[in-house]
Protein backbone atom coordinates (compact mmCIF):
# COMPACT_ATOMS: atom_id res chain seq x y z
CA UNK A 1 0.00 0.00 0.00
CA UNK A 2 1.21 3.28 -0.90
CA UNK A 3 2.37 6.03 2.11
CA UNK A 4 -1.12 7.59 3.33
CA UNK A 5 -1.46 11.26 2.27
CA UNK A 6 -2.35 13.11 5.66
CA UNK A 7 -3.43 16.78 6.17
CA UNK A 8 -2.14 18.50 9.84
CA UNK A 9 -5.06 20.70 10.75
CA UNK A 10 -3.62 23.15 13.46
CA UNK A 11 0.04 24.51 13.11
CA UNK A 12 0.65 25.87 16.85
CA UNK A 13 3.34 24.84 18.79
CA UNK A 14 2.80 20.63 18.69
CA UNK A 15 0.91 20.84 15.22
CA UNK A 16 4.49 22.11 13.92
CA UNK A 17 5.87 18.79 15.63
CA UNK A 18 3.65 16.52 14.11
CA UNK A 19 4.27 18.48 10.44
CA UNK A 20 8.37 18.02 11.10
CA UNK A 21 7.98 14.42 11.51
CA UNK A 22 5.13 13.71 9.00
CA UNK A 23 7.35 15.90 6.32
CA UNK A 24 10.42 13.43 7.50
CA UNK A 25 8.38 10.39 6.90
CA UNK A 26 7.56 11.32 3.49
CA UNK A 27 3.72 11.34 4.29
CA UNK A 28 2.68 15.23 4.76
CA UNK A 29 0.53 15.93 2.23
CA UNK A 30 -1.22 19.47 3.37
CA UNK A 31 -0.69 22.12 6.21
CA UNK A 32 -4.22 23.80 7.33
CA UNK A 33 -3.98 26.92 9.15
CA UNK A 34 -6.17 29.88 9.35
CA UNK A 35 -3.12 31.96 10.42
CA UNK A 36 -1.49 33.33 6.61
CA UNK A 37 1.91 34.16 7.82
CA UNK A 38 2.51 31.08 9.91
CA UNK A 39 1.11 29.18 6.81
CA UNK A 40 3.59 30.94 4.21
CA UNK A 41 6.56 30.29 6.26
CA UNK A 42 5.94 26.42 6.81
CA UNK A 43 5.42 26.10 2.93
CA UNK A 44 8.60 27.73 1.86
CA UNK A 45 10.13 25.43 5.18
CA UNK A 46 8.61 22.92 3.43
CA UNK A 47 8.61 22.46 -0.20
CA UNK A 48 6.15 20.69 -2.01
CA UNK A 49 3.40 20.60 0.44
CA UNK A 50 0.43 22.01 -0.08
CA UNK A 51 -1.65 24.71 2.15
CA UNK A 52 -5.50 25.13 3.17
CA UNK A 53 -7.14 27.63 5.19
CA UNK A 54 -10.37 25.97 5.55
CA UNK A 55 -10.99 22.69 6.67
CA UNK A 56 -13.20 22.22 4.31
CA UNK A 57 -11.09 22.21 1.87
CA UNK A 58 -8.99 19.58 3.54
CA UNK A 59 -11.82 16.92 4.04
CA UNK A 60 -13.16 17.93 0.31
CA UNK A 61 -9.74 16.62 -0.86
CA UNK A 62 -9.72 13.04 -2.09
CA UNK A 63 -6.00 13.03 -2.40
CA UNK A 64 -5.70 13.23 1.15
CA UNK A 65 -6.45 9.62 3.12
CA UNK A 66 -6.04 11.08 7.11
CA UNK A 67 -5.91 14.21 9.32
CA UNK A 68 -4.04 15.07 12.63
CA UNK A 69 -5.56 17.63 14.32
CA UNK A 70 -3.92 19.92 16.49
CA UNK A 71 -5.94 22.43 17.72
CA UNK A 72 -7.38 23.83 20.51
CA UNK A 73 -9.45 21.06 22.75
CA UNK A 74 -12.54 22.63 22.39
CA UNK A 75 -12.39 22.15 18.90
CA UNK A 76 -11.99 18.56 18.22
CA UNK A 77 -14.92 16.68 18.55
CA UNK A 78 -16.34 19.35 15.75
CA UNK A 79 -13.42 18.78 13.53
CA UNK A 80 -13.06 15.11 14.06
CA UNK A 81 -16.51 14.25 13.28
CA UNK A 82 -16.47 16.01 10.52
CA UNK A 83 -13.38 14.42 9.16
CA UNK A 84 -14.62 10.95 9.83
CA UNK A 85 -18.21 11.75 8.13
CA UNK A 86 -15.39 12.73 4.75
CA UNK A 87 -14.04 9.11 5.11
CA UNK A 88 -10.60 10.13 6.77
CA UNK A 89 -8.88 8.11 9.49
CA UNK A 90 -8.55 10.46 12.43
CA UNK A 91 -5.67 11.39 14.73
CA UNK A 92 -6.50 14.03 17.07
CA UNK A 93 -4.32 15.10 20.09
CA UNK A 94 -5.20 15.39 23.53
CA UNK A 95 -7.50 15.36 25.43
CA UNK A 96 -9.78 13.40 22.58
CA UNK A 97 -12.37 15.85 23.49
CA UNK A 98 -14.02 17.66 26.41
CA UNK A 99 -17.24 15.22 27.28
CA UNK A 100 -17.63 11.62 27.39
CA UNK A 101 -21.09 12.25 25.47
CA UNK A 102 -18.62 13.72 22.88
CA UNK A 103 -16.45 10.82 23.33
CA UNK A 104 -18.53 8.00 22.62
CA UNK A 105 -19.88 9.97 19.90
CA UNK A 106 -16.61 9.83 18.00
CA UNK A 107 -16.11 6.14 19.04
CA UNK A 108 -19.24 5.31 17.67
CA UNK A 109 -18.72 7.23 14.46
CA UNK A 110 -15.56 5.97 13.25
CA UNK A 111 -16.57 2.32 13.93
CA UNK A 112 -19.06 2.62 11.74
CA UNK A 113 -17.58 4.25 9.20
CA UNK A 114 -14.64 2.06 9.43
CA UNK A 115 -12.16 4.78 10.01
CA UNK A 116 -8.95 4.86 12.37
CA UNK A 117 -9.08 7.36 15.61
CA UNK A 118 -6.48 7.77 17.54
CA UNK A 119 -5.58 9.80 20.37
CA UNK A 120 -2.45 11.55 20.58
CA UNK A 121 -1.29 9.91 24.10
CA UNK A 122 2.54 10.60 23.20
CA UNK A 123 3.73 8.78 26.41
CA UNK A 124 2.50 5.47 25.19
CA UNK A 125 5.25 5.70 21.98
CA UNK A 126 8.58 7.04 25.10
CA UNK A 127 10.89 4.04 25.17
CA UNK A 128 10.53 4.81 28.88
CA UNK A 129 7.37 3.73 29.10
CA UNK A 130 7.24 0.90 26.63
CA UNK A 131 9.82 -0.85 28.86
CA UNK A 132 8.41 -0.11 32.14
CA UNK A 133 5.49 -1.51 31.28
CA UNK A 134 7.13 -4.46 29.33
CA UNK A 135 8.77 -5.15 33.25
CA UNK A 136 5.44 -4.86 34.92
CA UNK A 137 3.98 -7.37 32.83
CA UNK A 138 6.98 -9.73 33.46
CA UNK A 139 6.43 -8.84 37.16
CA UNK A 140 9.68 -7.50 37.75
CA UNK A 141 7.91 -5.32 40.27
CA UNK A 142 5.19 -7.46 41.94
CA UNK A 143 2.26 -6.35 42.02
CA UNK A 144 1.49 -2.48 41.99
CA UNK A 145 0.99 -0.41 45.07
CA UNK A 146 1.44 2.86 44.65
CA UNK A 147 2.15 5.09 41.79
CA UNK A 148 2.73 8.99 41.51
CA UNK A 149 2.86 11.66 38.57
CA UNK A 150 3.83 15.29 38.92
CA UNK A 151 3.33 17.27 35.65
CA UNK A 152 4.64 20.97 36.75
CA UNK A 153 5.78 23.89 34.47
CA UNK A 154 4.99 27.41 34.32
CA UNK A 155 2.55 29.30 32.00
CA UNK A 156 0.94 27.72 28.67
CA UNK A 157 -2.32 29.80 30.30
CA UNK A 158 -5.20 28.70 28.04
CA UNK A 159 -8.70 30.56 28.18
CA UNK A 160 -10.70 27.18 26.86
CA UNK A 161 -9.03 24.39 28.73
CA UNK A 162 -7.76 24.48 32.07
CA UNK A 163 -4.71 22.51 33.82
CA UNK A 164 -6.87 19.51 34.26
CA UNK A 165 -7.78 19.09 30.97
CA UNK A 166 -3.81 20.44 29.11
CA UNK A 167 -1.69 18.59 31.49
CA UNK A 168 -3.38 15.30 33.16
CA UNK A 169 -3.98 13.64 30.30
CA UNK A 170 -0.78 12.27 29.68
CA UNK A 171 -0.69 10.86 33.61
CA UNK A 172 -3.98 9.25 33.69
CA UNK A 173 -3.17 7.29 29.91
CA UNK A 174 -0.02 6.01 31.43
CA UNK A 175 -1.47 4.87 35.20
CA UNK A 176 -4.97 3.52 33.10
CA UNK A 177 -2.27 1.47 31.47
CA UNK A 178 0.14 0.51 34.04
CA UNK A 179 -2.80 -0.44 36.24
CA UNK A 180 -4.93 -2.06 33.71
CA UNK A 181 -8.14 -0.70 34.80
CA UNK A 182 -10.53 1.73 35.83
CA UNK A 183 -10.74 3.40 39.14
CA UNK A 184 -13.48 2.59 41.60
CA UNK A 185 -13.16 6.16 42.99
CA UNK A 186 -11.61 9.31 42.28
CA UNK A 187 -10.99 12.98 45.06
CA UNK A 188 -9.85 15.55 43.41
CA UNK A 189 -8.77 19.02 44.51
CA UNK A 190 -8.40 22.04 41.98
CA UNK A 191 -6.98 25.91 42.65
CA UNK A 192 -7.55 29.35 40.52
CA UNK A 193 -4.55 31.54 41.26
CA UNK A 194 -4.47 33.37 38.51
CA UNK A 195 -7.69 33.17 36.93
CA UNK A 196 -11.03 33.63 38.81
CA UNK A 197 -12.50 31.38 36.39
CA UNK A 198 -9.78 28.59 35.90
CA UNK A 199 -7.90 26.19 38.15
CA UNK A 200 -3.99 26.18 37.46
CA UNK A 201 -3.60 23.27 39.99
CA UNK A 202 -4.76 20.39 40.32
CA UNK A 203 -4.41 17.22 42.60
CA UNK A 204 -6.13 13.75 41.59
CA UNK A 205 -6.05 10.41 44.09
CA UNK A 206 -6.94 7.21 42.66
CA UNK A 207 -8.36 4.30 44.12
CA UNK A 208 -8.14 1.02 41.79
CA UNK A 209 -10.18 -2.08 42.32
CA UNK A 210 -7.02 -4.40 42.71
CA UNK A 211 -6.04 -2.27 45.46
CA UNK A 212 -3.15 0.14 43.52
CA UNK A 213 -3.66 3.68 44.48
CA UNK A 214 -2.54 6.52 42.37
CA UNK A 215 -1.76 10.47 42.56
CA UNK A 216 -1.59 12.90 39.92
CA UNK A 217 -0.64 16.34 40.56
CA UNK A 218 -0.43 19.07 37.47
CA UNK A 219 0.27 22.71 37.79
CA UNK A 220 0.84 25.54 35.41
CA UNK A 221 2.47 27.72 38.24
CA UNK A 222 5.38 26.05 39.30
CA UNK A 223 8.58 27.69 38.73
CA UNK A 224 10.72 25.07 37.02
CA UNK A 225 9.05 21.93 34.68
CA UNK A 226 8.81 18.72 36.30
CA UNK A 227 7.52 15.55 34.49
CA UNK A 228 8.06 12.63 36.77
CA UNK A 229 6.33 9.36 37.09
CA UNK A 230 6.89 6.91 40.22
CA UNK A 231 5.51 3.65 40.19
CA UNK A 232 6.21 1.53 43.34
CA UNK A 233 4.88 -2.10 43.17
CA UNK A 234 5.95 -5.09 46.00
CA UNK A 235 9.77 -5.58 44.93
CA UNK A 236 10.49 -2.41 43.39
CA UNK A 237 10.03 0.97 42.29
CA UNK A 238 10.65 2.63 39.28
CA UNK A 239 11.31 6.44 38.38
CA UNK A 240 10.29 7.61 34.91
CA UNK A 241 12.14 11.12 35.41
CA UNK A 242 11.32 12.91 31.07
CA UNK A 243 13.72 15.60 32.20
CA UNK A 244 16.61 13.69 32.86
CA UNK A 245 19.05 12.42 30.15
CA UNK A 246 18.34 9.53 28.20
CA UNK A 247 20.67 7.30 30.28
CA UNK A 248 19.30 7.93 33.65
CA UNK A 249 15.41 8.92 32.17
CA UNK A 250 14.20 5.22 33.97
CA UNK A 251 15.82 4.04 37.27
CA UNK A 252 14.74 1.18 39.38
CA UNK A 253 15.00 1.18 43.09
CA UNK A 254 15.21 -2.54 44.08
CA UNK A 255 13.85 -2.86 48.15
CA UNK A 256 12.82 -4.93 50.83
CA UNK A 257 10.79 -5.04 53.48
CA UNK A 258 10.59 -7.26 56.61
CA UNK A 259 7.25 -6.91 58.92
CA UNK A 260 7.35 -10.58 59.95
CA UNK A 261 7.01 -9.61 63.67
CA UNK A 262 9.02 -6.97 65.79
CA UNK A 263 9.93 -3.60 64.04
CA UNK A 264 9.39 -3.25 60.34
CA UNK A 265 12.65 -2.57 58.88
CA UNK A 266 13.30 -1.71 55.32
CA UNK A 267 15.96 -2.07 53.40
CA UNK A 268 16.87 0.09 49.94
CA UNK A 269 18.83 -1.50 47.51
CA UNK A 270 21.12 0.45 44.81
CA UNK A 271 19.58 2.17 42.07
CA UNK A 272 20.15 1.09 38.69
CA UNK A 273 19.89 2.58 35.06
CA UNK A 274 17.73 1.16 32.62
CA UNK A 275 18.67 1.28 29.48
CA UNK A 276 16.70 2.70 26.86
CA UNK A 277 17.16 3.50 22.88
CA UNK A 278 17.11 7.02 22.96
CA UNK A 279 14.14 7.63 20.08
CA UNK A 280 11.68 10.63 19.93
CA UNK A 281 8.18 9.62 20.78
CA UNK A 282 6.44 12.10 18.65
CA UNK A 283 8.04 10.32 15.64
CA UNK A 284 7.15 6.66 16.74
CA UNK A 285 3.32 7.87 17.46
CA UNK A 286 3.59 9.12 13.73
CA UNK A 287 4.57 6.18 12.41
CA UNK A 288 2.05 3.97 14.61
CA UNK A 289 -0.74 5.58 12.82
CA UNK A 290 0.64 5.29 9.35
CA UNK A 291 1.17 1.44 10.08
CA UNK A 292 -2.93 1.18 11.40
CA UNK A 293 -3.97 3.14 8.13
CA UNK A 294 -2.07 0.58 6.14
CA UNK A 295 -3.07 -2.07 7.74
CA UNK A 296 -6.03 -1.09 9.36
CA UNK A 297 -5.31 -1.89 12.83
CA UNK A 298 -6.15 -0.68 15.97
CA UNK A 299 -4.19 1.99 17.59
CA UNK A 300 -2.38 1.44 20.70
CA UNK A 301 -4.24 4.43 21.78
CA UNK A 302 -7.56 4.07 20.11
CA UNK A 303 -10.48 6.38 20.48
CA UNK A 304 -12.18 3.76 23.48
CA UNK A 305 -8.55 4.54 25.16
CA UNK A 306 -8.75 8.28 24.99
CA UNK A 307 -12.44 8.05 26.27
CA UNK A 308 -11.52 6.20 29.28
CA UNK A 309 -9.25 9.22 30.04
CA UNK A 310 -11.96 11.76 29.28
CA UNK A 311 -14.19 9.58 31.79
CA UNK A 312 -11.87 9.67 34.36
CA UNK A 313 -11.07 13.99 33.88
CA UNK A 314 -15.00 14.61 33.68
CA UNK A 315 -14.98 12.72 37.28
CA UNK A 316 -12.40 14.64 38.52
CA UNK A 317 -13.55 17.93 36.79
CA UNK A 318 -17.02 17.13 38.79
CA UNK A 319 -15.51 16.14 42.18
CA UNK A 320 -13.43 19.24 42.19
CA UNK A 321 -16.85 21.43 40.70
CA UNK A 322 -18.69 20.11 43.61
CA UNK A 323 -16.27 20.61 46.10
CA UNK A 324 -16.37 17.15 47.27
CA UNK A 325 -12.56 16.78 47.58
CA UNK A 326 -12.19 19.00 50.49
CA UNK A 327 -9.68 18.21 53.40
CA UNK A 328 -10.80 17.07 56.37
CA UNK A 329 -10.79 19.96 59.20
CA UNK A 330 -8.70 18.89 62.25
CA UNK A 331 -8.97 20.26 65.54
Amino acid sequence: MPQPTIAVIGAGQWGKNLIRNLYELGALHTICTRDKATLNALLEHYQGVAGAASINHVVRNEDITAVCIATPAHTHCEIAQTAIEAGKDVFVEKPLCLSVEDGQKLVELAHRNDRILMVGHQLWYHPAVIKLQEMISNGELGNLIYLSSNRLNFGRFRHHENVLWSFAPHDISMILGLVGEMPVSIQAHGCAHTHSSDIDTATLLLDFPGGAKAHVHVSRIHPGKEQRLTVTGEKQTVIFDDMAPWPTKLTGYPYTVNNAGGPINGDLQRPYSISLESREPLKTECEHFLHCIKTRSRPKTDGTEGLRVIRVLMLAWANINKMSGYPTRCR
